[in-house]
This record gives structure tokens, C-alpha cells and sequence, in this order.
């Protein structure tokens, strides 16, 4: 497929795990009252979705690798189609953590696949090239869907927000079904015995390369699923924004990003993409000092809070297409798996995030305050703790 055509494919499935988590925040604190249930049990129901979102990556990678990406990804987003219709339909909470998790189930196979679309076609720079622009396009889905679901939260209900997820489920299947070419040319279906499995993985785990790149995009993206569970909180029930507010506020981290997301096209074109990590780690550590001591000396505002997630999100598109192509260089042939697991380090890490911020303190201002930075020094000592000396990015 043409770089453009993988590249829109590639955006369509990986935005649908952060849309549908990003849809969902404005009307965490209205379920609350609709379902009778604690602010706990709401914050399960997104714990529930990373979970599912995270894990399941590690299988859908390696079935993609032994019997194609295609029929992976159908069957997967098809499980994402049922979760949705779930979760518009519950009666209570307990059925809307049913539907969650089938749903984080279904949209795992996006991150997994959209990666090894790309890995299997394009290599080096152009990969990262092609991975800047579904980062680009990627920029608008999510960040918009805060936005788009205060909207429908104050005019429809909560149920039009399942909705409108069920509707994505049913265009992304269209997608792949009708417009998607199957990039794996020669499937292994050696690759997906479990003991294969585990050998790919446990080469992954040990290569210091991938987990240099792994881990930074780990650090730096998992902080967008911690943020999730907490920035809702933060800005609607202790700065006071309304659903719809909050949504709009959300919009400059979309600009943030892109922002960053169009320097990092500009900048690739003179230099290669791993030359691009430390610009963004600097940001983001500006970010960190911005969460961890300009929230804790300045007046708490929407601005104060909403400046330090811009930074953070500039930062991240710099890092993103060297951090990612770092990884996947050496393993043309599990793909699938590798893709998975670069995948599933930014989500299990924001799941990590997401726990300790509720294990460990009584106010989600706190927890910003604190898990934030942490986060932004844990990406600093990946990448200067394992980075080979030479990034060259070779095949």
C-alpha cells in the first residue's frame, strides 16, 4: 500500500483504543449518579478497559504474525462492536464493566497492527515518516473526543456516547474488510505456539535496543492513559469546568500535539528520527517540573494544568517516530509481536500509573502532582540509561 493509504488505515485502528477511552472521561462523574454507584467503581470500569487493551496486544501480535493481520484485526474489532452495544445497553455497573472490557479486548489489536502494517512494508526513515503522520492524524481522533463527548453528554445522555463508539466499531471493520491489503506476505503459524510465544517475547524483554525505544515510549505515552483517570476529576470537580468545558480545554492538547507532530515532519526531513528523543524528553521534563512544582507554587487553574499537558504533549511527538522505530528495527519477522509489545509498555505503564494514583492518595491533585513527574524522570533514564551509543536506525 501507498505511504498515505497505510499511513490513514494505520490512524483509523490505533485512534480507536484512545478515542473510545477519551469519549468515555466526560461522563465518568455522571455515571456515578445514573448508576448508583462510587467514583472507584467508574474508575475500574477505565482500569478494566487498559487492562483488556493492554494484555490483549500480547496475543493479538503473535496471531498476526502466524495467520495474517487482517483476519486479526476483523475478529478483534468485531469483539470491540459487541462491547459497545454492551455498555449502551447496561442497566448497571456491573454490566458497563462487562462492556468495557470486551471493548478494551477488541481495540488492542489496533496498536499491535497498525505498527506492523507499517514495519512490514517501510523501513528506517520512511517508517518513521509514516509513523510521524499517523501520529499527526492520530492527534485529532483523541484529543477531539473529550470535546465530542461532553457534547453528546449534555445533549443525548451517556448512552449516545456508546453509541457513537459502536458506529467507529462498524466503520473500522468496513475498513479493513473492503480497503486494507494483507501486509504479512508470509505467515508463520509456527509463531503462534505458545512456547514460540514466549521465546519471541523473552528475546524482546532482553534486547537492550527494543527496550530502550520501548520504554521511553512507555514512560511518555503511558502518562496520556494515567492523565485519563484523573485529569476529568481534577478539572470538573476541583477546578469546577463543566463536561462540555473540559472538553473544550482538552482541544489544546490536540493543537499541542500536532503542533509537534508537524515540527517533527519539518525536522525529519534534516535529521534521522532518533536524533529527535532528547528535543522531546526536554519537554516533556519541562512538563514534569510544570506538574510536580508549578502546580504545587502557582494557583490552580485550568490554564496551570492544561499548559503542563501542552508540553508534555509536544514532547511526546518528537519522541514518538524515533522511539518507535528504535524498537521495531531488528525484527522483521515478529513484527506482530514486537509491535505488540511496544504497544502494550504505554498502556500497562498507564495502567501502573492509574493504580498507584488511586492506591496511594486521597485526591486526584495530589496524584497528578506526584505520579506526573515521576513518569517524565523514569522516560529521561530510559532513554540515557539504555540507548546503544549509535541509533542508526539499520533493518
Amino acid at each position: 500500500m501507498s505511504e498515505t493509504r497505510t499511513a490513514a488505515i494505520g490512524a483509523l485502528i490505533v485512534a480507536l483504543g484512545p478515542v473510545s477511552m477519551a469519549l468515555y472521561t466526560p461522563a465518568m462523574p455522571t455515571l456515578v449518579e445514573v448508576l448508583q454507584t462510587t467514583p472507584a467503581a467508574i474508575k475500574l470500569s477505565l482500569s478494566i478497559y487498559l487492562f483488556g487493551f493492554a494484555f490483549s496486544q500480547l496475543v493479538c501480535g503473535p496471531l498476526s504474525d502466524a495467520f495474517g493481520r487482517r483476519p486479526v484485526a476483523l475478529s478483534s474489532f468485531s469483539i470491540y462492536f459487541i462491547g459497545s452495544v454492551v455498555a449502551l445497553l447496561s442497566p448497571s455497573i456491573g454490566w458497563l464493566l462487562v462492556g468495557r472490557a470486551l471493548q478494551g479486548i477488541g481495540v488492542a489489536a489496533g496498536v499491535a497492527i497498525s505498527r506492523a502494517i507499517v514495519r512490514d512494508q517501510f523501513a528506517g526513515q520512511r517508517s518513521a515518516h509514516i509513523m510521524n503522520l499517523i501520529g499527526l492524524i492520530l492527534a485529532v481522533g483523541p484529543a477531539i473526543s473529550p470535546t465530542i463527548g461532553g457534547v453528546l453528554l449534555n445533549a443525548f445522555g451517556w448512552h449516545s456516547i456508546f453509541l457513537l463508539m459502536a458506529v467507529y466499531g462498524i466503520v473500522t471493520v468496513l475498513v479493513i474488510g473492503l480497503w486494507c491489503v494483507e501486509t504479512n506476505i508470509a505467515p508463520d503459524p509456527a509463531q503462534a505456539h505458545p512456547s514460540q510465544v514466549a521465546r519471541n517475547y523473552g528475546m524482546l524483554l532482553t534486547d537492550r535496543r527494543f527496550m530502550a525505544g520501548g520504554l521511553v515510549l512507555g514512560f511518555a505515552i503511558g502518562a496520556f492513559y494515567t492523565l485519563a483517570a484523573m485529569l476529568p476529576f481534577v478539572l470538573m470537580e476541583v477546578v469546577g469546568l463543566t463536561p462540555t468545558e473540559f472538553g473544550l480545554v482538552m482541544l489544546f492538547q490536540t493543537g499541542s500535539y500536532a503542533l509537534g507532530a508537524f515540527v517533527t515532519g519539518r525536522l525529519l526531513r534534516r535529521y534521522e528520527a532518533s536524533k529527535l528523543i532528547p528535543m522531546g524528553l526536554t519537554l516533556i521534563a519541562v512538563a514534569a517540573l510544570s506538574f510536580g512544582i508549578g502546580l504545587r507554587l502557582l494557583p490552580l487553574s485550568w490554564h496551570s494544568v492544561i499548559a503542563s499537558v501542552a508540553l508534555w504533549s509536544s514532547g511526546s511527538a518528537l519522541v514518538i517516530p524515533g522511539a518507535t522505530m528504535i524498537a521495531l528495527a531488528g525484527f522483521p519477522r515478529i513484527a506482530g509481536a514486537a509491535s505488540a509489545l511496544v504497544g502494550f509498555l504505554p498502556i500497562g505503564i498507564g495502567l501502573a500509573g492509574t493504580a498507584l494514583a488511586a492506591l496511594l492518595f486521597n485526591d486526584p491533585l495530589t496524584a497528578l502532582q506526584t505520579v506526573m513527574p515521576s513518569l517524565g524522570i523514569l522516560a529521561l533514564l530510559a532513554h540515557f540509561g539504555l540507548t546503544p551509543k549509535r541509533n542508526d536506525g539499520a533493518d
